[in-house]
């Protein structure tokens, strides 16, 4: 399959800290791939370069084929790389409808009835078309986490990080994100999935990362990774 992210050697320093040393890895197109690992092991700041927030000080990154190391954030964006965070910061005095106008104007150019329309679809597909008008302050958070992939996909991405967009949900919010994130992927969206409640990851993935210090210490299929002595001595201690 064809290579729609690739990440060479990628070190990123804090100072004296390295939160990550040369991490190498592929991501196929339409791939679903999960990337886990104890806390502080790397995962944000890998996402961090990935999508531009971070620069890296050595290493590349290229996207369809293409270094996008000296594209902005906002341009990374706009060639098709989208994520949601992990802490949810809509606009909260807008509505709903909104928030999701703000990147479809700045990312794809849409205003007027086009940017409505497009708005309105999307809110449809994730289940939030009910909670349009409503201010952002007034939603659940399971409901704020819908929005967080709704601001995502408004960007029309090729490639979507999500970052831990189940935490704190219980059992059907967890069943009903991972739902939204099925329907993305069979629409074509590429999709890495950064999350620590494990039985999400497993069930979602067809091929998962596992790093630990900055490292990646095992890659596989969701069995493999799990059974893996090393994986399990991140999580567990020995």
């Amino acid at each position: 399959m064809e290579i729609l992210l690739k990440v060479d050697s990628v070190t990123k320093r804090f100072g004296g800290f390295t939160a990550l040393n040369a991490v190498s890895l592929e991501v196929r197109r339409g791939e679903r791939l999960g990337l886990i690992g104890p806390n502080g092991s790397g995962k944000t700041t890998l996402i961090n370069c990935i999508s531009g927030a971070l620069i890296n000080e050595s290493g590349g990154i290229s996207f369809n084929g293409r270094s996008i190391m000296s594209l902005p954030a906002y341009q990374r964006t706009r060639q098709g790389i989208a994520r949601s965070f992990q802490i949810p910061r809509p606009f909260r005095s807008m509505t709903v409808i909104e928030n999701l106008l703000i990147p479809l104007a700045y990312v794809r150019g849409f205003s007027g009835g086009k940017a409505d329309g497009c708005a309105e679809q999307i809110l449809t597909s994730i289940g939030l078309a009910a909670k349009a008008n409503q201010l952002c302050s007034h939603l659940t958070q399971v409901e704020l986490r819908k929005l967080e992939l709704a601001r995502a996909m408004a960007a029309e991405p090729q490639l979507l990080i999500s970052d831990e967009a189940m935490a704190g949900l219980a059992g059907t919010e967890i069943d009903e994100v991972l739902s939204i994130l099925h329907t993305l992927n069979k629409k074509g969206i590429t999709i890495i999935m950064i999350e620590h409640i494990m039985q999400a990851v497993m069930s979602f993935s067809e091929r998962v990362i596992c790093l630990d210090a900055g490292q990646i210490i095992c890659q596989g299929t969701p069995t493999e990774v799990v059974a893996d002595p090393y994986v399990q001595r991140a999580y567990l201690g020995d």
